[in-house]
């Protein structure tokens, strides 16, 4: 029995879930919005708490009775195996994953380990579960994954489908593009219920400083420069990450195993425009700004290695079959995001010494 997110009872189609990653930006704000459909689930969170996870995301919510805090490595078997077990875990949302292009450009290492393997020893944890279990119809892995993996489009180019052939062009990509053929080879191989979703860029609450929305954001508030890669008219589909957590929602309770489905924002910006957007609306919403306005922050720099040119996601089978689209646009969406940053100024200042990438 699959249950619609409008429904008013209180438990998903399979509950205790597992979330990893749930300190990182997406998995934490999946977590708020799974606690506020789903008072009644059990939710384990299990994260490494390295530079990008931060257990403050989670601050209002973590003392809930039904919420369990772990930290752990996905790559821990022992750990998932017993929480698999002493939790009854029916479903996993896996986030957990390495998700910087510079930093895998400086660093791979942990790329691999992270997003290939670690979710090979998620996948085996929960496929020896499941089958202890029985086999239950409804269980479910959602592996939450990213358009990278199909690699870059010209501005003539069809946007991405679920079918696009596979083209990642960054170790953080073909990471990503490693483990989602791991868990869609577990669906074929042993008939284990995972799904995958690749999305766009998102944007939102509690993302990590060093992304581009959030540090065009806050050197805007400290003057520093902002840094535009090249010559700025790259193209992403933004994502407004609470429509993300939406779908993703849908996903698990409607959506079919073994699929695929992309989700995307239907937003596509050049990189200097939402610069742009974003130096206005800090114009209007921040008073008192150190350079004013703005946009006299914009600076060009070198551009990096390998850098994808446009991206675009074709989300009409999530809205075909599970009925999900978003709610924001992406002028709704940034003054949204704005007033969050504006008003939780101790949240990322307190990240900032950890968003500078090492060489």
């Amino acid at each position: 029995m699959t249950k619609n997110i409008t429904d008013d009872s209180s438990t998903s189609l399979a509950a205790p879930i597992l979330i990893t990653g749930g300190a990182g930006f997406i998995g934490s704000n999946f977590i708020h919005h799974w606690y506020e459909q789903y008072p009644s689930d059990r939710i384990i969170v299990l994260d490494a708490l390295t530079y990008a996870g931060n257990r403050q995301n989670l601050a209002d919510i973590e003392s809930k009775a039904n919420l369990r805090f772990v930290k752990g490595d996905i790559g821990d078997r022992a750990l998932v195996d017993q929480l698999l077990e002493e939790e009854g875990i029916g479903a996993i949302a896996h986030f957990a994953a390495e998700s910087h292009v510079d930093r895998s450009i400086v660093a791979p290492d942990a790329f691999i380990q992270t997003n290939v393997v670690g979710t090979f020893t998620l996948l085996e944890a929960f496929r020896h579960h499941w089958v202890k279990q029985g086999q239950p119809a409804n269980y479910r892995f959602l592996h939450v994954s990213t358009d990278e993996v199909y690699g870059s489009l010209d501005l003539e180019d069809p946007a991405f489908t679920e079918t696009t052939p596979y083209a990642p062009n960054s170790p953080y990509s073909a990471s990503k593009a490693g483990s989602d053929h791991l868990a869609r080879a577990y669906y074929h191989t042993y008939g284990l219920p995972t799904i995958i979703t690749n999305c766009s860029n998102n944007y939102g609450p509690y993302h990590f400083p060093e992304k581009l929305i959030p540090l065009i954001c806050i050197n805007i508030l400290l003057g520093k420069p902002l840094p535009i890669y090249g010559d700025g008219l790259n193209i992403r589909d933004w994502l407004y990450v609470q429509d993300h957590c939406r779908a993703l929602d849908v996903v698990i309770n409607q959506g079919k195993p073994g699929e695929t489905y992309n989700i995307g924002g239907n937003n596509e910006i050049k990189n200097i425009d939402l610069v742009q957007m974003i130096c206005e609306l800090m114009d209007e919403l921040a008073p008192n700004l150190p350079v004013s306005p703005a946009s006299k922050l914009i600076t060009f720099v070198k551009d990096r290695p390998g850098h994808d040119r446009r991206y675009a996601i074709d989300a009409t089978k999530i809205k075909t079959e599970l009925g999900w689209e978003p709610q924001q646009t992406i002028s709704t969406g940034l003054r949204q995001t704005i007033e969050w940053y504006l008003t939780h100024r101790h949240w990322w200042e307190a990240l900032l010494p950890q968003a500078a990438i090492k060489s």
